[in-house]
């Protein structure tokens, strides 16, 4: 375990050494979150017109939570489908294959690195944003639970990632997949519309999938409450629940992976 976690931290701080010298490139995702909120900010103003409460939501509340997504969206963001596709269809992916280190442990090392680069560059700033322009101050209702769901849920969008680049020992080229994946993952995960909005029907089956794990229940955590399908869930059961769909998601990406890495060939495309 302490030889896991050294090198964690090294592979994460050459990350981190990495993209800071990069980090121009970073700060134009500054302007994604707030003007995404302006964007529902119009939206629910003029749909709420009229009303004071729609699917259990006020519009302050509405608008609080599309700040709480826009905001923890910087702490989850992974980029692992698009880093390993690359290296598969590259052929470079053989020299991690070689090495004594299992590549998804290395490209979570990557994803921590990048993470806390983010966290001071672009959820800072924009947490501050906020809470002095926009006046929304984004404090979670319970912290400690808060930090746990968030990190669980950092986990959850790596492993919903990598299983997707995985598709690249068996497609090669999976740029368009990847692109409809990641649009279906974050409708599903309640980043466009709040889960509760979808028919209830639909809600049960979200439940027993893994893309409410990496944004809507983070949110919710956040919030203080948590309901889906009518189902209203205290803050400590539904990350625990959460942690056990990591740790699902987990077996899954490793199944994906062994299958996968037979298929694996070492030849660039």
């Amino acid at each position: 375990m302490t030889r896991a976690i050294k090198t964690l931290r090294a592979v994460a701080f050459v990350t981190y050494k990495e993209w800071a010298a990069y980090r121009s490139h970073m700060l134009l995702s500054l302007f994604i979150g707030p003007a995404f909120f302006l964007a529902q900010f119009f939206i629910w103003k003029a749909v709420y017109t009229g009303k004071t409460s729609m699917a259990g939501f006020t519009l302050e509340g509405m608008l609080y939570y599309y700040g709480t997504v826009a905001v923890i969206n910087y702490l989850i963001m992974d980029f692992a489908d698009w880093n390993l596709q690359m290296l598969i269809r590259t052929g470079r992916f053989l020299t991690f294959a070689l090495r004594p280190m299992h590549h998804m442990f290395f490209a979570l090392s990557q994803k921590v690195g990048h993470r806390i680069l983010g966290f001071l560059v672009e959820f800072i700033p924009v947490w501050l944003l906020f809470a002095l322009l926009f006046k929304i101050p984004l404090i979670p209702a319970r912290p400690l639970w808060a930090i746990a769901s968030i990190t669980l849920g950092f986990l959850m969008m790596f492993l919903i990632n990598y299983s997707a680049g995985i598709l690249a020992f068996w497609l090669t080229r999976t740029d368009g997949l990847r692109w409809l994946l990641r649009f279906i993952r974050d409708v599903l995960a309640g980043v466009f519309i709040p889960l509760a909005f979808f028919p209830i029907g639909v809600q049960k089956a979200l439940f027993f999938l893994p893309f409410q794990f990496t944004a809507y229940v983070p949110v919710r955590v956040f919030i203080g409450s948590y309901e889906l399908a009518g189902l209203t869930m205290d803050i400590p059961r539904i990350v625990g629940l959460q942690a056990v769909a990591v740790l699902a998601m987990w077996g899954i990406s490793r199944l994906l992976f062994r299958l996968g890495i037979r298929r694996y060939t070492g030849v660039g495309v």
